[in-house]
């Protein structure tokens, strides 16, 4: 737990391009961020109970989730988000098991390339797609400054 930076010029553009207009008595007032990541987190279907995300300069989450897996996607969830440099962790995991790290993507990398950097083994790059999904869809889908999880060697 703790906060874990990230690039923040860098990720999914979620919040669009610019704020919106006020909106009139009458119509219905647009998602706000915190609802826009909850949404995503939802949409990529990781389970955690009684998410709490608060928004400021960074973005503060809370949540009781069953590992650390789930919560390392969480954090990246929200982190690779465009405007979001800083998450602060405040997840509980109630089965801990061994935290992986974090690699931030860079211009040239790919995930055989990180494999072999990391596990001394380019073919392991499977394990890196695996603990990114849901948000990898591809294993050549990855963009300079996202951050990936590395789980541990098994």
């Amino acid at each position: 737990m703790g906060l874990i930076s990230f690039i923040k010029g860098a990720g999914k553009k979620l919040y669009g391009k610019k704020e919106a207009a006020p909106v009139a008595p009458t119509e219905t007032a647009p998602p706000s961020k915190t609802d826009l990541l909850k949404a995503e987190v939802a949409r990529l279907g990781i389970p955690v109970e009684n998410l709490n995300v608060e928004v400021s300069e960074m973005v503060t989450v809370s949540g009781v989730t069953n590992n650390n897996a789930d919560r390392e996607k969480i954090i990246l969830a929200m982190g690779n988000i465009d405007c979001v440099g800083c998450v602060d962790d405040h997840i509980t995991v109630t089965n801990p098991e061994p935290e992986a790290t974090f690699h931030v993507v860079q211009k040239g990398d790919s995930l055989s390339k990180i494999s072999k950097v990391v596990y001394g083994d380019p073919m392991k790059y499977n394990a890196i797609f695996e603990a990114n999904k849901p948000m990898l869809d591809h294993p050549d889908n990855i963009y300079p400054g996202q951050t990936l999880r590395i789980p541990p060697v098994a």
